[in-house]
């Protein structure tokens, strides 16, 4: 079972997962944010996907805090591109002794997923405050703008979008507005909007092109994926 809420971090989600059964490993698709991770004890970040991942080994209770597209490697420390398609131990970027410690005080809240949120919460603050500019591209590539205008618009070559693009979100401002625009058509034939008018709503060319678009980053038809 999947629930999620929105976090006191502006921007984030909250969320847990418990198993349902055995076979419980439904791919994760990839939505342009990285999270913060706590499963049996050990805290990870799970890095900007490209493709779908599928957790490896027996399904497991999850706890995460997802973080706003670009927001999270002010918090971390770290570029997205360094972690893209990649699910990594906290200790690999602030070492054993800092991960530990922390990972005793999620332990010591409540429930795993108020204690990961507190922990983001310290992070935030500690953090320079989010790029407005970074904010303003999540907005215009979300409402489906094309990407040389929004970067005429922000006043950036595209040379500096995607250099910008890649510490903030792991890739390119391109794959940013497709992994946003498969968002949109999720979030569309979830409402039972007809797949024809849910691809011209989203901005594909036609239903093709987003089943096309669909099978390469969900690694499956959008009618099995709905259906899970």
């Amino acid at each position: 079972m999947y629930e999620e809420r929105p976090s006191l971090l502006p921007g984030a989600t909250v969320w847990t997962k418990t198993p349902a059964g055995p076979c419980d490993t439904w791919p994760v698709l990839p939505d342009g944010c990285m999270d913060l991770l706590w499963s049996e004890g050990r805290l990870l970040v799970a890095g900007p996907d490209t493709r779908p991942y599928v957790p490896e080994g027996a399904p497991a209770h999850w706890a995460g805090v997802r973080f706003h597209p670009g927001t999270a490697p002010a918090l971390l420390g770290v570029p997205a591109h360094e972690l893209r398609d990649r699910r990594v131990e906290l200790a690999e970027l602030w070492g054993a002794a800092e991960a530990r410690r922390l990972a005793a005080r999620v332990h010591a809240a409540a429930d795993p997923a108020t204690g990961l949120e507190e922990l983001a919460l310290r992070m935030a603050a500690l953090a320079p405050p989010p790029d407005p500019l970074l904010t303003g591209l999540v907005v215009a590539l979300w409402a489906g703008r094309p990407v040389a205008r929004t970067a005429d618009e922000l006043g950036l070559s595209a040379r500096q979008l995607h250099r910008r693009s890649l510490a903030a979100f792991g890739y390119g401002p391109k794959t940013l507005a497709r992994v946003l625009r498969l968002q949109r058509a999720l979030a569309l034939a979830r409402q039972g909007v007809p797949f024809a008018d849910t691809a011209t709503r989203a901005g594909y060319a036609d239903q093709a092109h987003l089943s096309r678009d669909v099978r390469e980053l969900a690694g499956m038809p959008l009618g099995r994926l709905l259906a899970g």
